[in-house]
C-alpha cells in the first residue's frame, strides 16, 4: 500500500515539474441564460433576459516544480435583451483579453490538483446597444480599452498522467477609459465559475 501510494504521489507531482507545459489550464466554456418577470398591482411584465458566454484558452510553462508561467487568452460576450409592447432593447458587450498569468499548483498525494493564480494584461470590451421604439429604431456602439487583473484558485481532477478536468472560479477586473472620450473612466469587475480540460506534457 506505501508503495502504492508512493507511485500515486510521484506520478501527480511529475504533471508539474520544471520543464513541463500545460495546455487549457484554463480553458473553459461557461454559458448561462437568466430571464426575470417582475408583478405588481396583478399585473406582470418580463426583465431582461441575459445570456453569457465566455471562452477562455491558456497555455503554460513550469519555470520550476509547481509554478506555472504563461498567457490566458479571453474571450467573452454578455447579452442583455429587454421587450415589451412597443419597445425592444438589446446590449452586447464583447470583451478580448491578453494576460500574462502565473500559477502555482499544490502537491498532492491523490489525483487532485489544486492550484492558485494571477495575471495583469490589457483588454478591450465593444458595447453596441440597438433598439426599437415604436417607428424608431437605432444603433449605438462604444469601446472601452484599458488595464486588466485576474485571480483564479480549483482544482484539476486528473484523469490520467497528461489529462485532466479544470474545476474553478476567478475575477477579472478592468480599469479603462472610454474611447470617445478619455475622461470618462470605467471599472468593471466579473465573478465566474469554470470548467474545462487541462493537457500536460514535456
Amino acid at each position: 500500500m506505501l508503495v502504492g501510494a508512493l507511485a500515486l504521489f510521484a506520478a501527480v507531482n511529475a504533471q508539474t515539474e520544471k520543464g513541463s507545459w500545460v495546455i487549457g489550464g484554463s480553458t473553459t466554456l461557461g454559458f448561462n441564460s437568466a430571464t426575470s418577470k417582475y408583478k405588481y398591482d396583478g399585473e406582470s411584465e418580463d426583465g431582461p433576459k441575459v445570456s453569457t458566454v465566455t471562452v477562455t484558452p491558456s497555455v503554460a510553462y513550469f519555470v520550476a516544480n509547481n509554478i506555472a508561467v504563461g498567457v490566458d487568452l479571453g474571450i467573452s460576450s454578455i447579452s442583455q435583451k429587454e421587450e415589451s409592447n412597443n419597445y425592444s432593447d438589446k446590449t452586447t458587450t464583447t470583451t478580448i483579453s491578453v494576460m500574462p498569468t502565473g500559477t502555482y499548483y499544490f502537491k498532492s498525494a491523490s489525483n487532485i490538483l489544486p492550484y492558485l493564480g494571477v495575471g495583469v494584461g490589457y483588454a478591450s470590451s465593444k458595447v453596441k446597444n440597438t433598439y426599437t421604439f415604436g417607428n424608431q429604431s437605432g444603433t449605438d456602439e462604444e469601446k472601452v480599452d484599458g488595464f486588466a487583473y485576474k485571480a483564479k484558485g480549483g482544482v484539476v481532477f486528473l484523469l490520467n498522467q497528461s489529462v485532466g478536468i479544470d474545476l474553478g472560479v476567478s475575477y477579472m477586473g478592468i480599469n479603462g477609459k472610454l474611447d470617445s472620450d478619455n475622461d470618462v473612466k470605467v471599472n468593471t469587475g466579473t465573478v465566474g465559475v469554470n470548467a474545462g480540460v487541462s493537457v500536460f506534457f514535456k
